[in-house]
């Protein structure tokens, strides 16, 4: 990917991300508190699987994003994980500026202190 590229990918991720609606249902459930993850309605009379107007809308397959950048970083350039310095290098090789970097939860405080460091010193985008 170019950067010219990854400034497409942006701008798209962008225009795509204004057309969704938040899927969540969280009217039927408030008892339990906040509920993040959407539960499909499945109630024989529930209102939002019969999808009336004046009720949320449910995930579609018409919602999907275009493969090329499906998954990608809202900057437009591809996440990935790594635990350790080595992997660290080899996504600088492969990807180069063009990746953002997240270091794995995993990961003590000493070694990620070195990633923070090597990253910093090739010149690589650090989302956490």
């Amino acid at each position: 990917m170019t950067e010219s590229r990854v400034e497409e990918n942006r701008i798209l991720l962008q225009r795509l991300k204004k057309g969704k609606p938040r899927f969540l249902n969280l009217a039927r459930y408030w008892r339990l508190g906040a509920v993040k993850s959407w539960r499909k309605p499945r109630g024989i009379d529930n209102k939002q699987r019969l999808k009336l107007k004046s009720r949320p809308k449910q995930p579609v397959i018409g919602y999907k994003n275009p493969d090329e950048i499906r998954g990608l970083h809202p900057s437009g350039r591809k996440p990935v994980i790594v635990h350790n310095v080595k992997e660290l290098r080899s996504v600088a090789e492969e990807y180069g500026n063009e990746a953002v970097i997240y270091i794995a939860g995993t990961v003590g405080g000493r070694k990620r202190a070195a990633i923070r460091e090597e990253a910093r010193r090739l010149g690589l985008t650090l989302a956490n």
